[in-house]
């Protein structure tokens, strides 16, 4: 007698042991010294800070169709599986986890915060391998990779030193978008922006020519110590008579520039702009423009320069061994070791009892946030690495 289907289908009673059958046989297996044509899908690796999402199901299920029709076609077919370290990624994720424990990576050392590292890959790596089996992926499982295997790694380095010998990689200062918290450089599509509410503040920078006081507007008053100049646009008439003045920075009593420059957009506020070319993108493309100075306020952990961040950077300097384009380094004084929180709120109470504060705009705008922990991005010019791309995209 037949056995009666079920009504309603159970994949646990037909998968699992279909999955199994399917790599007891071997039909996954890519063969090296097969005289079959070859077809190699190379797996995008998911990262090992948690699990499989649907973008994950949707683009593994495309894979495994056409690894599965080229298998049928006669091909040698090599689907190759694997998972991403994810770096800084998932040193968050363990960060956070060890948070919750109440300890830091500097009381674990390097050595212990690696290890911590490698217990998550074995605890998240096998939970993604596992979901890709779930979904059925043909995977040649025996070829599994993980982006810090030794092989890995050693195809990495061979590869940045390939490219550094035939100078598409080079060493350089450069505006990024730097984390204080993670305290690292982050691309541009690791940046989530969030709308906020935040400020115009309205300041007054007098002009050492004329004793007129120029109007210009910021939402990160905290970076005009490092004002290396102010910018009007060449053809505004109003400021026709500026051109090639200066204006006297509030707080340092600091001369900087008037530069005209398409920065400075006639219709927009006032026209004019302060120019910070190591704290902002727009800024340091002004400031190339110029040759106008970097100073840096900013230390990398989200505080304010101090004596000791400006000595250690005039060292460089006086032994030769800052690089190109090396920002000079600003000792902020009263506000040194402050975060730029508290010297935003210490510079605007200044601002405004020396009469350089005029107006504030309340408004609502986008902020770029650091997709792993979501502190706010500080725009900052740093030593890092970049690649040539316009010679690598020649055919």
């Amino acid at each position: 007698m037949a056995k009666q289907l079920e009504k309603v289908y159970d994949p646990k009673q037909v998968e699992d042991r279909t999955y199994q059958f399917w790599l007891e046989k071997n039909y996954f297996h890519a063969d090296a010294n097969s005289e079959k044509p070859p077809y190699t899908i190379v797996i995008p690796p998911p990262n090992i800070t948690g699990q499989l999402h649907m973008g994950h199901a949707l683009d593994n299920t495309l894979q495994d169709a056409l690894i599965r029709w080229r298998r049928m076609q006669g091909y040698e077919a090599l689907w190759l599986p694997g998972t991403d370290h994810a770096s800084i990624a998932t040193e968050a994720k363990i960060v956070e986890a060890m948070r919750k424990e109440g300890v830091t990576k500097e009381e674990i050392g390097r050595e212990g915060f690696l290890e911590r590292a490698w217990e998550w890959r074995r605890q998240y790596g096998g939970r993604i391998v596992s979901q890709l089996k779930k979904l059925g992926s043909s995977c040649d499982w025996e070829r599994e990779r993980f982006t810090l295997d030794e092989g890995c790694s050693r195809a990495v380095q061979l590869v940045f030193q390939r490219l550094y010998d035939q100078g598409l990689i080079y060493r350089g200062n450069r505006m990024v978008n730097w984390c204080p918290t993670c305290n690292t450089s982050i691309s541009d599509a690791e940046v989530e922006y969030e709308e906020q509410d935040g400020n115009f503040w309205h300041l007054l920078y007098t002009v050492k020519e004329t004793g007129e006081q120029l109007e210009l507007a910021t939402t990160r008053p905290e970076t005009m110590l490092g004002d290396t100049a102010v910018a009007i646009n060449g053809d505004d008439p109003r400021y026709a008579h500026l051109h090639g003045c200066h204006v006297i920075l509030p707080l340092l009593n600091k001369e900087i520039p008037i530069v005209c420059d398409e920065h400075a957009d006639m219709e927009k506020g006032t026209g004019v702009v302060k120019i910070t070319p190591a704290h902002d993108p727009n800024d340091f493309e002004v400031g190339e423009r110029h040759n106008l100075p970097r100073v840096r306020v900013f230390t990398y952990d989200g505080h304010m320069t101090g004596a000791a961040d400006k000595a250690a950077a005039d060292e460089l300097f006086r032994t030769g061994k800052a690089a190109a384009g090396e920002p000079e380094v600003l000792d902020c004084g009263k506000y040194a070791g402050m975060t730029t929180k508290e010297a935003r709120k210490a510079i605007l109470a200044d601002l405004e009892a020396c009469g350089a504060l005029k107006s504030v705009e309340p408004l609502r705008h986008d902020v770029g946030t650091c997709y792993r922990c979501h502190s706010t991005i500080e725009p900052m010019v740093s030593k890092q690495w970049f690649v040539k791309m316009e010679p690598l995209a020649k055919p």
